[in-house]
């Protein structure tokens, strides 16, 4: 499957922006979707995770209550609403995607992801 994120963008602390990641191939419903970041001299961080089946959400701590994770299969696209965007925000963001099955398989760890998208850029300034 090949991925491909978009929607990064400059914009001020406090507000907010929507990533959408698209994705190639029939059965996207089948795959867990992870989105991850990277800062400049930081290690990848774990942003949200959606399941194949929309039912199991789980999100790193750092952006818990202010970031959402939605998908929508018959477009082959998933989310990530941002709100409440501070500069700590600011990083190359990634969507990635696990063959798991349509189900509620969730996780957190990159080394579990198949596919990666190319990343969008996302600057929140002060």
């Amino acid at each position: 499957v090949q991925l491909q994120a978009f929607g990064g963008g400059l914009v001020q602390a406090g507000g907010s922006l929507r990533l959408s990641c698209a994705a190639s191939g029939r059965t996207f419903s089948t795959y867990t979707m992870g989105w991850f970041r990277q800062a400049p001299g930081k290690e990848r961080e774990f942003v949200g995770v959606i399941s194949g089946s929309g039912g199991s959400t789980v999100y790193g701590d750092s952006v818990k209550d202010r970031f959402t994770v939605s998908r929508d299969n018959a477009k082959s696209t998933v989310y990530l609403q941002m709100n409440s965007l501070k500069p700590e925000d600011t990083a190359v963001y990634y969507c990635a995607a696990r063959r798991s099955g349509f189900g509620y398989y969730v996780s957190s760890r990159p080394n579990e992801y198949d596919y990666w998208g190319q990343g969008t850029q996302v600057t929140v300034s002060s």
